[in-house]
């Protein structure tokens, strides 16, 4: 279907904030960004600065405006993280069989915010609502995977301070480098889980997500298996989120 005059020019101004979204830029860094005539980057770029959607400074060229600034914040507001979350954790679900969570950090601790119960007779004694602790849990690992090491050394401390520290944090390192982070029984007996961060639009870790099972369907490899299916389902709740690689 062919575009209209209208929606040209409409799909055009999303170009210019999107390409200003990325870096600020001169007249003539947008216009040689975007292939565009420099008086059509210009009629657009000052159409958008009318309204509020962009700022422009002498020298440093276009940035973004304070409308953008406004519509961010409630665009943040009406986001229900949970309802965004819940397809998605239903078919991680589904396809593992086993239990899956959704937790944030909370006061140092890990809130568990929803459970999908997996298909296996194993009763995973987790509730919503509930709290655990950040070092011994995957879903908290992954919570602190862009924390410092010296804030999440200081949290097993506080914890755990009989784990051991060193094993501890060079599984953490590997969990970082990984993008996921598993529970190996530390948390309760015969359970195993894997966990992966979700990021909201900044590439913050606003929460995360867990596939939890029985040790006798959790072995290692079954776990590295499901490492890819747990990060995948964590991005796909982030690209809704806003997120983008």
């Amino acid at each position: 279907m062919a575009e209209t005059p209208g929606s040209q020019t409409l799909m055009r101004g999303l170009d210019v904030i999107e390409a200003v979204a990325e870096r600020p830029c001169t007249l003539g860094e947008l216009a040689e960004r975007l292939g565009l005539t420099r008086s059509t980057a210009h009629r657009l770029a000052s159409a958008l600065v009318e309204r509020g959607y962009l700022a422009n400074a002498p020298r440093a060229g276009y940035r973004l405006g304070s409308v953008l600034l406004r519509l961010g914040s409630l665009a943040q507001a009406q986001t229900d993280l949970v309802q965004i979350a819940r397809p998605h954790l239903e078919a991680l679900a589904a396809a593992s069989e086993d239990t899956v969570h959704m937790g944030v950090l909370d006061a140092d601790q890990a809130l568990y915010l929803d459970k999908v119960p997996g298909r296996r007779r194993i009763n995973i004694s987790s509730r919503v609502g509930d709290r655990h602790p950040l070092t011994s849990t995957g879903l908290g690992k992954a919570l602190m995977l862009d924390h410092p090491a010296a804030w999440r050394l200081a949290r097993l401390a506080e914890e755990h301070p009989r784990f051991d520290a060193d094993l501890w944090a060079r599984r953490m390192e590997g969990y970082v480098a990984a993008g996921c982070a598993y529970d190996l029984e530390e948390n309760e007996d015969q359970i195993r889980c894997v966990a992966a961060p979700v990021r909201d639009a900044a590439g913050a870790i606003v929460a995360a997500i867990s596939v939890s099972g029985a040790a006798q369907y959790m072995d290692d490899a079954r776990m590295a298996a499901l490492s890819d299916d747990v990060r995948a389902t964590a991005a796909a709740i982030s690209r809704d989120l806003g997120w983008r690689a």
